[in-house]
């Protein structure tokens, strides 16, 4: 196919297929390595290692990148258009997204007719909070940097406080703040996985970060705070952490070994995202934008074209990660209904022992996103070569 022109920002879109490519690589953890269905191995120090735990770590970043550049498209967006037509956008994108992630998602992670368990996920708080940004977008960018800042500094300042039950007062604050799992009618299950509180906080953040790429900015001047904000990040990260300062809900020990001390210092809170989750995520992310910024080879092209149709990416890879592990039971002679997962498979037991090495689960990712490559790039070219259909724009 020919080369595609394009006004995009090369940068922002590699950064996005690469978080797009990594968390490819959790969603077949999930379906693949030994156990991974009966227990949350790779953040127990029990029975956790190195390899394991930077398997799950390196995935820390595709959320809090994704949610960020969230708030950023929308800024590139809506340079040139009235405020109202940008709200408008915003709104009816994210009331498009929660209905994906509720009815369509969820299916594809289950493939469960009956809907037994909704989990609420990274879909669903950027639904939310593309709508709580098309609420506010019309207030001065200082205030929207300010509220930013408070909210990504200050949500820990909540952490204490602990609701339960199903009233709606606690409903709304395990949407706000609190992840919670809870039972709302016989057999039927909804996990709050995304709080959006400290999303909304990234998500305006990224918006005023848009600043930075509109049509007329300084590229010297975007570079300087690039490199400037995202080591801060980082420093900031290892002074909160070192310290056990405020930053996180859970802090770090000293462990019997200097492997998991190290995996104890690192293992950050994303539900919700901690402000230490946040500082040691968005902040190499930000200087990886300093240093892509001026390159372009075949490993850039190769991002690029995930990170330009990101959501159909999304939406793809976990139908191929879920096929792919009922075609993996047919293949070592098990029942392939261990991947329909309804709530008498996940909670019987019959999935113990079920996996494979992590060996194998790296094989695996690597053979699905060659497999993506390709339909991702056709659609590429296609929503490219059709900006005409307004349908794309939700696709």
């Amino acid at each position: 196919m020919p080369s595609i022109k394009s006004n995009r920002i090369e940068s922002i879109d590699v950064l996005r297929g690469l978080v797009m490519v990594i968390m490819a690589l959790d969603h077949v953890r999930d379906y693949f390595h030994i156990n991974a269905f009966t227990g949350n191995y790779p953040e127990n120090l029990e029975s956790t290692n190195i390899i394991l735990f930077g398997t799950r770590f390196i995935t820390h970043y595709c959320a809090p990148v994704f949610v960020f550049l969230a708030g950023t498209s929308a800024f590139l967006y809506g340079q040139n258009k009235p405020k109202k037509e940008l709200s408008k956008f915003l709104i009816t994108r994210g009331l498009w997204l929660i209905f994906v992630e509720i009815f369509i998602n969820n299916f594809l992670w289950w493939f469960d007719v009956n809907f037994g368990f909704i989990n609420l996920q990274v879909i669903w708080a950027i639904g939310l909070c593309m709508i709580v940004l098309g609420l506010i977008v019309y207030l001065p960018k200082r205030i929207l940097l300010a509220l930013g800042l408070l909210i990504v500094f200050g949500h820990n300042t909540l952490d204490g406080i602990i609701k339960e039950g199903d009233s709606i007062s606690s409903i709304l604050w395990y949407i706000l703040h609190q992840g919670q799992f809870l039972s709302f009618s016989e057999g039927h299950y909804v996990s709050f996985s995304y709080p959006i509180l400290p999303w909304i906080g990234v998500i305006v953040l990224g918006y005023c970060f848009g600043e930075f790429y509109k049509k007329d900015a300084s590229k010297a001047l975007r570079k300087k705070w690039l490199l400037y904000i995202g080591i801060s990040a980082i420093v900031f990260f290892f002074i909160l952490r070192g310290f056990n300062f405020y930053a996180d809900l859970v802090p770090w020990t000293i462990q019997d070994t200097s492997e998991k001390t190290v995996i104890s210092f690192f293992n950050v809170t994303k539900y919700p995202p901690s402000l230490a989750y946040i500082l040691i995520t968005l902040g190499p992310a930000l200087l990886f934008l300093y240093f892509i910024e001026t390159i372009k080879n075949t490993a850039t092209n190769f991002l690029l074209v995930f990170g330009r149709v990101p959501f159909f990416y999304y939406m793809l890879h976990i139908f191929f990660i879920h096929v792919a592990a009922i075609i993996g039971l047919l293949l070592t002679g098990k029942d392939w209904k261990l991947m329909i997962l309804d709530n008498e498979t996940m909670n019987s037991g019959i999935l113990q022992g079920y996996g494979y090495p992590l060996f194998t689960v790296y094989l695996i990712w690597i053979i699905i996103i060659l497999a993506l490559y390709p339909i991702c790039k056709t659609y590429m070219h296609y929503k490219t070569n059709n900006k005409d259909k307004w349908w794309l724009s939700y696709l």
